[in-house]
């Protein structure tokens, strides 16, 4: 009945889904930017040891080794020593960071699946193009249970599961800005080439899109290119990227989309389509839950509560900070059209804590929400409307594009304590994203200053049994 979100860069790290499979829910692990996280906390000398316990499980170990070799330090980073960066993907020819993004997505799987038999899956965002099928060959050696993916339209998914499954070549479309009429890229990946051997066999995990409209929910039924399972229905007040409002984007005095009928999902025709349902989006009460049962749906997705519990990847400082914050009704959740250089709304955390209003320099040394555009030349380009603003328009890019960007990769590398170091030894500040719930989960708290992901079970729960 209860699907936790699949929040931010490692919000939803490998403890918290492993907390929530535990109890028999579906823990979710984020699959974003999972090799940089790997090897940062392989730089900080991996405490505990647990990426090395699941590296030491990866059936390549080849692969395995190689990772070690370029990224542990066994005695963790020098203070004020910048993290190791892992080379930003590139179309075409050699893929140099495609063998740490399987193993990544494998160590983070594993570790959440390690010890019981609760179901675990992991969140995608569709518009994060070149790492998905890596993540999704990584995800699935590790035995991942279903795959949940959103910020676009993953039709090709569910044909490439199919083909990793039996490990076979698969493909995906690739978006690419200024394409002549009738042309078309893909990105591919074949897993042959990683075995000498016999691979091991592979379950071809549940695909749940993520979606917030009836027109889309109906094309991915009927025109997937495979078997979709069901789908979670999210809102516009869920955390991070949220869908646009359909038709011309208007925004109130705040300056934040306005959301109107037209965006709500008529959960008739959803129940139509004859598949499975959640509801995400302000959905993290008992009787929301209660709602969503009557209404038809499977249950619900929740994200809000578990980012703050005390097995999320939220660094503990934040999380103090937010909290403390959020009982006395001190912080807000702003809907910013400009922040993501995606161009989608994106949920930021406002409150008054130590880097909560931090200026950063911009930079793109991550990659993971660059567009691809054609070149001049006939190439395949990279550019990002938060990288430097000379930049982007040397690449052809809108200036009005940059206004109000912000670097989301590094931003959201920082909320979970592992942000890269800048010039004079300043840290990436942190942007926090969150679900309009955050306002009131004082409610929630009831007096508590901290709480765990079985708290949040047992209360979402306690009013069906």
């Amino acid at each position: 009945m209860i699907i936790q979100g699949g929040m931010g860069v490692a919000i939803s790290d490998w403890r918290l889904a492993q907390a929530v499979a535990r109890r028999g829910q579906l823990g979710v692990i984020s699959g974003t930017g999972i090799d940089t996280v790997l090897v940062r906390r392989l730089q900080d000398g991996d405490p505990g040891a647990d990426m090395r316990r699941a590296i030491a499980q990866f059936p390549l170990p080849q692969i395995a080794e190689d990772v070690l070799r370029r990224y542990f330090l066994p005695e963790g980073r020098q203070p004020g020593t910048p993290y190791k960066l892992i080379p930003m993907y590139r179309h075409g020819g050699t893929r140099p960071s495609e063998p740490l993004t399987i193993l990544a997505a494998f160590v983070e799987v594993y570790l959440a699946k390690e010890g019981h038999s609760g179901p675990v899956g992991m969140n995608l965002l569709t518009k994060v193009q070149h790492p998905n099928l890596a993540l999704l060959y990584g995800a699935m050696l590790a035995g991942v249970d279903a795959i949940l993916m959103g910020a676009g339209i993953p039709r090709d998914v569910p044909a490439a599961l199919d083909a990793m499954a039996a490990h076979r070549p698969a493909l995906l479309a690739f978006d690419v800005e200024g394409l002549a009429s009738g042309e078309s890229e893909h990105l591919t990946l074949d897993p042959s080439a990683y075995w000498e051997g016999p691979p091991p066999p592979l379950t071809r995990p549940l695909f749940l899109p993520i979606i917030a409209s009836n027109s889309l929910a109906t094309m991915m039924a009927r025109k997937a290119s495979g078997r979709v399972d069901g789908f979670i229905i999210e809102g516009p007040t869920a955390g991070g990227h949220n869908a646009p409002p359909r038709g011309e984007m208007q925004l109130n005095a705040q300056g934040e989309p306005i959301y109107g009928p037209r965006d709500e999902v008529d959960l008739a025709k959803i129940r139509q389509l004859g598949l499975p349902f959640w509801l995400a989006g302000g959905a993290g009460s008992p009787e929301r839950l209660k709602q969503a049962l009557d209404a038809g749906a499977a249950g619900v997705q929740v994200g809000t509560l578990f980012a703050y519990c005390e097995e999320s990847g939220l660094a503990e400082p934040l999380r103090r900070a937010v909290l403390s914050e959020a009982v006395e009704g001190k912080v807000r959740v702003r809907t910013d059209p400009r922040a993501s250089p995606t161009g989608y709304p994106f949920k930021v955390v406002e409150w008054s804590g130590e880097g909560a209003a931090a200026k950063r320099s911009r930079v793109c040394d991550l990659g993971y929400l660059r567009t691809a555009y054609r070149t001049a030349d006939g190439q395949i380009g990279f550019r990002c409307a938060s990288e430097p603003i000379d930049t982007y328009v040397a690449k052809g890019g809108a200036v009005e594009e940059t206004e109000g960007r912000e670097c989301l990769c590094n931003a959201l590398m920082a909320n979970v304590g592992i942000g890269q170091v800048r010039a004079d030894d300043q840290l990436e500040p942190p942007l926090l994203t969150s679900g309009d719930d955050l306002r009131l989960i004082g409610t929630f708290l009831a007096g508590q200053t901290h709480y765990s992901a079985a708290d949040v079970i047992d209360y979402l729960l306690a009013g069906i049994r």
